[in-house]
């Protein structure tokens, strides 16, 4: 308001281009209300633009000081000559100014002293996130796991789209755009991951998709995505594209074909006799004749892997390999008793049987000690 009152005034009290009172005021006015928009545009834009900018217009007006001496020294009609050197002055400042504006983005302000180039991307590798990576959340656990190195940068769109899901009448949609911005608030504290906020954005592209494979190929970026359209145009375009869904993938225990398995079957498939299990890492198993086995923890030998844009499946039939019976050490301890039963009873064989009356035994018969005739010892004579 200080700056369009003094402009105001100031342009009442001098009376520019022939206007006094209200037109004068006036064209302080417009002049004031010009000068605040333009602070407002420039307040969004980055450094690096503004100086970018400012060095292109300098040397697009040197360029046209250049042109201007030249056809000052031309015996072209004095109207045709003024018209040139307006001309080129308006070209060539507009030229440098806009080129200047678009490739300030590759200049990096090293100190207050200088300004150089960047360095090559090979040194800081940018990596652009997509809303669907940012909704899906493993990234953040990718990242926690130090697996992913370098710059990652979400596009002011890619942060509006998340905005507007999060702000969706459906709860479904709303509680997964909370999620991302949730997710994206976690990386950001993370202190080995460098999440930037980038200001880009390609105005001839229409949706989200389209801008995010633009500024890719402008920075050289790769782009973090599961979207699974998204990942095949960017890569038509060569643009190299990071899928977490391939990842997730390439990290599933290797299955091969006759391995034995144990699963729970959760629910019947498709096709008549089937069940269908899942392990823990969310890989469907289809079980061949576990149809009545639902809610129950078998035993299954993998017949076949397939593997499919949605991920991988296994499949298998029950493992019918016959078991040993729980009643053999029955049998065993049985028969092993039984051999030491007839031990015994040999044994108790050899004594004395009792009679089945309970009478004891006859005594035998007592030893004859009757009268016996002495005869008298003969003489030693």
């Amino acid at each position: 308001m200080f700056l369009a009152a003094c402009l105001t005034a100031l342009c009442y009290e001098i009376a520019p281009f022939g206007l006094r009172g209200l037109p004068a005021a006036g064209v302080g006015f417009l002049l004031a209300l010009g000068i605040l928009l333009a602070e407002l545009r420039f307040r969004r834009v980055e450094i690096r633009r503004l100086v970018g900018g400012a060095v292109g217009a300098v040397l697009g007006m040197f360029a046209a000081l250049l042109v201007t001496l030249v056809i000052s020294r031309t015996n072209v009609p004095e109207p045709t000559k003024s018209f040139l050197e307006y001309a080129s002055l308006l070209a060539l400042g507009y030229l440098g100014l806009v080129l200047g504006w678009e490739r300030g983005g590759e200049l990096k302000i090293a100190s207050v002293d200088g300004i150089k180039y960047a360095q090559p991307a090979a040194l800081e590798p940018m990596k652009l996130l997509d809303t669907s990576v940012l909704i899906d959340g493993r990234i953040a656990d990718v990242c926690e796991a130090h697996f992913l190195d370098g710059v990652l940068g979400v596009p002011q769109f890619v942060l509006h789209e998340l905005q507007l899901v999060a702000d969706s009448s459906d709860s479904s949609k709303r509680q997964r755009g909370r999620r991302g911005l949730e997710v994206l608030q976690r990386m950001q504290k993370m202190p080995q991951a460098d999440v930037r906020i980038l200001d880009q954005d390609s105005s001839q592209a229409d949706d989200v998709d389209h801008k995010l494979v633009e500024l890719a190929r402008r920075l050289g970026a790769k782009i973090v995505t599961n979207d699974y359209n998204l990942n095949k145009v960017a890569t038509v375009q060569g643009i190299a594209v990071l899928n977490v869904n391939q990842l997730a993938n390439a990290l599933k225990p290797v299955v091969l074909p006759g391995e034995p398995m144990r699963v729970l079957i959760l629910r019947e498939g498709k096709e008549p006799n089937q069940g269908v299990a899942y392990l823990d890492d969310g890989t469907m198993v289809v079980v061949d004749g576990g149809r009545r086995l639902i809610n129950k923890s078998v035993d299954i030998q993998v017949t076949s892997v397939h593997q499919t844009t949605a991920g991988k499946m296994i499949f298998g039939r029950l493992d019918e390999r016959p078991e040993q019976p729980a009643s053999l050490p029955r049998q065993a301890a049985a028969a092993a008793a039984g051999r030491g039963e007839s031990i015994g009873n040999s044994r108790v064989d050899v004594l004395p049987v009792r009679p089945e009356n309970g009478s004891r035994l006859p005594e035998p018969p007592p030893f004859d000690r009757g009268a016996r005739p002495i005869f008298p010892e003969p003489d030693a004579d």
